[in-house]
């Protein structure tokens, strides 16, 4: 619930672009002087792209936790529900922008924040696949007929 409700932060006015600018821009034109208006402005659209992935992978990774909740391992119905969940609130995230003035609305957005949902999946997956028990599948030696 905290996490969704930093999405929705993220998604007011505060951190829209015009805003998050001043922060950026002392900061990139210290690392790089010699930063074009161009330049700034492509790596200011990157970072705020980085934002939504991120905030997506992050949100993922909790519903999962959530629905998981105190079971053990990995289920495909658990990380479909999780994958839902994201990618259902990063579609309502997106109507919230189209009524907030200085946002806009963009399916190319949810897309991408829907992406970083299915990144955290990908990672989830690969990650307790990675930590079965050796063994898990075989039979186990204490279990194997003797001779």
């Amino acid at each position: 619930m905290l996490w969704a409700c930093f999405i929705f932060t993220m998604s007011t006015d505060t951190f829209s672009s015009e805003h998050t600018r001043w922060v950026f821009e002392p900061i990139l034109r210290w690392l790089d002087p010699s930063l074009t208006a161009n330049q700034f402005e492509l790596i200011h659209h990157l970072i705020r792209k980085c934002a939504h992935f991120t905030e997506y992978f992050i949100f993922c990774l909790l519903l999962y936790r959530g629905v998981r909740a105190d079971r053990k391992g990995w289920r495909w119905t658990w990380g479909i529900a999780a994958f839902f969940c994201a990618a259902g609130y990063s579609v309502l995230d997106e109507i919230h922008q189209a009524f907030v003035a200085s946002r806009t609305a963009s399916p190319y957005d949810s897309l991408l924040d829907s992406i970083g949902a299915l990144a955290a999946l990908v990672v989830l997956w690969m990650w307790f696949r990675g930590r079965r028990p050796a063994g898990e599948g075989e039979i186990a030696a204490s279990d194997a007929p003797s001779t």
